[in-house]
């Protein structure tokens, strides 16, 4: 190859580089950006809408849900349809993945099973770049864990997934058990410092693994208590949790989720009050990502008391922290796309204007919207879209892109690549399109033209 065929190639593949779209890599630390940290736990993705409706409110955008995905209901179609929804209301999902009840017992998870959900999980295209997972509940409590405490185990099983989930998708934001921090020793329980303790005797290195901190805050005792109590067993639990998690040498600095928290409506008056006091003072925590009150909606036993509907009608509490101003959240998300097929005439005259179609893909995770989409070519000159089959463009969605081109005032070989941008960044790899040259002259030209004439305006020869 002849040095200047290889400046060429050498100079072909630096424009390419350019020209690929921004990817983050791995998980980011989602208080590094804006965040709306206002969220609530769902049992029913019926409730989704009215979800949004809250923690979106008053200014926010792009709050928190927590919910459930059991070993029993994995449909990949339902689910993906979920998060679509999800994306569509800006609702960032927190995932707790759960086996299944048996008798009074949630089943102990089997470690032959891990591989099923590490498929099942990275099969989703999710709604954000972190993907919070959340793996089992209260495992300090014997039911939670087939009738047994098995602290051991439990680091064990918690330690093999977060690996294995990594090992495919270095996206997975990896969250331990919330535990219930107001549990003491006995035959089905196991007090949290000592839960803890052994956890890190049997795997050290846990922490390594873990991203997050998941943290069920109730107001104890009986989900009572004062608003303004500090320390194990209150609203703040988080905080206590966080400090013992120091004492027992983890130096990480782990951003919190408070998944599940909330009083008994039943014997606590006032709700609207201590909610409101609780975000203003308690879980505005600088370490603090997400608060998600258990629960929106579940009218029926064993947790009708801390349902903020009743009687098929959200009450006082609902509208009141409806009414709490909020931020507005912007988590990174996954941008990219392709430029399937491209299309332009064969033949053109020099400086003339023309038409290219592009056929595009979504392949990311944002919505993508017309008023920051943009056609560019190698040299950055933005190409005027005319025209679109679509006015936003949701991931896995194709679609039609009209874009207005100049051509160059030299006749013969026309080559160009384009690609399509977002924000004035790369979402596609460029697509290359060819095309022949006229010069653009009155027909027929005379005869007495030179040949030079006719060797510059037709490069192929004069007949």
């Amino acid at each position: 190859m002849s040095v200047f065929k290889k400046l060429i190639w050498a100079g072909a593949l630096f424009i390419s580089a350019l020209a690929r779209p921004h990817q983050v890599q791995a998980i980011y630390n989602p208080l590094s950006v804006p965040n709306n940290s206002y969220g609530i736990h769902i049992v029913n993705t019926e409730d989704l809408d009215d979800a949004a409706k809250l923690v979106n409110s008053s200014g926010g955008d792009w709050g928190y849900i927590t919910f459930i995905i059991t070993k029993n209901d994995r449909e990949i179609s339902k689910w993906q349809g979920v998060f679509d929804k999800m994306r569509t209301l800006h609702l960032i999902p927190i995932v707790r993945v759960a086996t299944a009840p048996n008798g009074e017992n949630w089943e102990k998870p089997s470690f032959g099973e891990i591989d099923g959900w590490v498929s099942f999980l990275t099969s989703l295209n999710w709604v954000i770049k972190n993907r919070y997972l959340i793996i089992g509940n209260e495992v300090n409590l014997a039911k939670e864990w087939g009738g047994e405490v098995n602290p051991e185990e439990y680091a064990t099983y918690l330690k093999t997934f977060s690996q294995k989930l990594k090992g495919v998708n270095p996206d997975f934001f990896v969250i331990p058990a919330g535990l219930d921090a107001s549990l003491t020793t006995s035959k089905s329980s196991l007090d949290e410092t000592v839960f803890l303790k052994r956890m890190l005797f049997k795997e050290p290195d846990i922490f390594e693994v873990i991203d997050g901190w998941a943290s069920h805050s109730y107001p104890n005792p009986a989900f009572s208590g004062s608003p303004s109590a500090r320390g194990r067993g209150t609203i703040a639990t988080f905080a206590w949790e966080l400090d013992l998690l120091r004492r027992l040498g983890v130096k990480k600095n782990l951003p919190v989720f408070i998944s599940e928290t909330g009083w008994n409506r039943e014997t606590v008056k006032n709700l609207e009050v201590k909610f409101s006091y609780a975000f203003a003072f308690v879980w505005n925590d600088k370490q603090v990502v997400a608060i998600t009150p258990f629960v929106l909606n579940y009218e029926f036993f064993p947790f009708a008391n801390f349902s903020w509907k009743s009687g098929g009608n959200f009450g006082s509490l609902y509208t009141s922290v409806q009414a709490l101003p909020k931020p507005k959240g912007a988590p990174l998300q996954e941008e990219a796309g392709q430029i399937t097929r491209i299309f332009t005439p064969a033949i053109e005259f020099s400086g003339s204007s023309f038409t290219a179609l592009l056929f595009v893909l979504n392949e990311g995770q944002s919505i993508w919207g017309l008023q920051n989409l943009a056609i560019k070519d190698l040299e950055g000159n933005n190409w005027e879209i005319t025209k679109t089959s679509f006015t936003t463009l949701a991931p896995g969605e194709s679609g039609l892109i009209f874009a207005k081109g100049l051509t160059p005032k030299i006749g013969g070989l026309y080559r160009q690549s384009l690609y399509l941008a977002k924000d004035q960044k790369p979402l596609t790899r460029s697509a290359e399109f060819k095309m022949f040259l006229f010069a653009n002259l009155t027909w027929p030209p005379p005869l007495w033209h030179s040949d030079r004439w006719w060797k510059t305006h037709f490069p192929f020869g004069r007949t």
